[in-house]
């Protein structure tokens, strides 16, 4: 598990990090007023997933390579709400349940830092900042064909395994969808990351076949919109045969040895 995290104020703001990063953090809030404003303004930023531009950047000090998103709402309230949220925000949530995710050996991506903004009304902006996964794409971008490095077949082969360990330690997202799995090359292969965690429930005493349950209903349902939006090959057959797949294998992982 990560180091635990601090809290600074820089002005009007407060910025909370790991040690690695926490210094990098407050000299940028302290001179860029936003880290996502530092994180825009870097040479060739890298635009990625997100409902607004997540950009890649250095950290300067520590040399890290991180993520930069700003925090939006989504959902039909997101026209009012937009990039306002009340105190503490989700980010500090987000934060913990990467690292106890991590800890609990789930594969998802590393949360370093956020900083919060005053905004109007008594609420806050706010950014988050996750250590950067090279050379990796979603599964949406898999299935679409837009991932030369990884095969759909290996892919959801790989989602399998992610499946089976959520469903083992009792964790369902909500919002498990084709975007919130991350694949990555490993020397042993391709893995399969969870991502956008702070809206998971972790219940360790959940029978895995109702964590399972949920998670795969949620996920075939995003593979069947992804499939009609863009036209990708993934047939009512394959989506099955994943299923039944899933479900096997972790019935074969409940098995005593």
């Amino acid at each position: 598990m990560s180091a635990t995290p601090h809290t600074r104020a820089v002005g009007d703001a407060d910025v909370t990090g790991t040690p690695v990063v926490l210094d990098d953090l407050t000299a940028i809030v302290r001179e860029h007023d936003t880290l996502y404003d530092w994180a825009a303004e870097q040479p060739q930023p890298r635009a990625m997933r997100g409902r607004a531009p997540v950009y890649v950047a250095t950290l300067p000090i520590c040399g890290i390579p991180v993520v930069v998103r700003h925090g939006w709402h989504g959902g039909v309230l997101a026209p009012l709400t937009a990039d306002r949220f009340r105190r503490p925000t989700r980010a500090p949530v987000e934060m913990e349940r990467s690292a106890a995710l991590r800890a609990a050996g789930i594969p998802t991506t590393e949360v370093l830092g956020f900083a919060r903004y005053p905004a109007s009304f008594g609420l806050c902006h706010v950014d988050v900042v996750t250590r950067y996964v090279p050379d990796a794409a979603d599964l949406g971008m898999v299935l679409a064909g837009l991932a030369p490095f990884v095969d759909c077949e290996t892919a959801l082969s790989s989602t399998q395994r992610l499946l089976v360990q959520l469903a083992r330690h009792g964790v369902i997202h909500p919002d498990l969808n084709v975007k919130n799995i991350l694949l990555r090359p490993t020397p042993d292969g391709i893995e399969a990351l969870i991502i956008d965690v702070d809206v998971v429930r972790w219940d360790a005493t959940r029978a895995p076949h109702e964590t399972l349950r949920a998670n795969i209903a949620r996920l075939t349902r995003s593979m069947r919109k992804w499939r009609a939006h863009f036209g990708c090959e993934v047939t009512d057959a394959r989506i099955a045969a994943f299923t039944d797949a899933v479900t096997t294998d972790l019935m074969s992982a409940s098995l005593p040895r």
